[in-house]
């Protein structure tokens, strides 16, 4: 971002996957000039510029706020970065399953199962799967294949891969939604089971409901970034 609170900028243009704000070039947090790798990206972090009215509001801006990661955070060192979403591998939230109720654990075998047999037959791997939340070590080869199809991915594609990691707790779920094997919404849903399923069991107050719409809105806009480099 910028250092000025409000807008003071007129035109905001695009040139050569750059954006211009009165025809200065826009630069990132550590100065950087912002430039996109797509043309649907660069007019699409553009057009969060022109919707800006009075005060710049980070979390309206959050392609923005990617692309900005993924030139001054994660450009430097993407090997380093790429390893440590890697490591969620280990312990994928969709090998840890509860063993009761009945109703939770056919809904999380029906949303699970599905994804966890999508990365077995993409990328040649095996998963353990539990009952508890007490780690199980994944095998040493799915752990390596998988830091390898993280690894390959360039910095934009990191950056908009990484919200999608952290917030769901699966790197399963996170890939087969950049790859197109599975929709937002469904990777969403699959994600949030346990939350939603307390939730409907216990009912659910007004602060953890706004925590969630604000994870929802991140993982949008991270899947959103993601298609936007195709």
């Amino acid at each position: 971002m910028i250092p000025q609170a409000k807008r003071f900028w007129k035109d905001v243009t695009v040139e050569n996957r750059a954006i211009r704000l009165d025809g200065r070039a826009l630069r990132t947090p550590a100065r950087a000039e912002l430039v996109l790798p797509t043309d649907a990206l660069a007019h699409a972090v553009a057009e969060e510029w022109r919707q800006v009215e009075g005060e710049i509001d980070p979390h309206t801006m959050p392609l923005t706020g990617l692309a900005n990661a993924a030139i001054d955070r994660i450009a430097p060192d993407t090997a380093a970065f790429a390893a440590g979403l890697a490591r969620y591998a280990e312990g994928d939230l969709l090998c840890y399953r509860a063993s009761h109720p009945t109703e939770l654990t056919a809904r999380q075998g029906a949303m699970w199962d599905g994804p966890l047999d999508w990365a077995r037959a993409r990328y040649g791997v095996e998963f353990r799967v539990t009952a508890g939340i007490v780690h199980i070590a994944q095998p040493e080869e799915t752990v390596k294949r998988l830091a390898t199809a993280v690894s390959a991915r360039d910095a934009f594609h990191l950056a908009g891969l990484s919200p999608l990691v952290t917030l769901s707790g699966s790197l399963v779920l996170a890939l087969a939604i950049a790859e197109g094997a599975m929709t937002e919404h469904d990777g969403w849903e699959a994600a949030e089971l346990d939350d939603l399923w307390q939730a409907e069991q216990w009912g659910e107050d007004v602060l953890a409901t706004a925590a969630r719409e604000d994870k929802r809105r991140d993982f949008r806009a991270a899947a959103r970034f993601l298609g936007l480099l195709e």
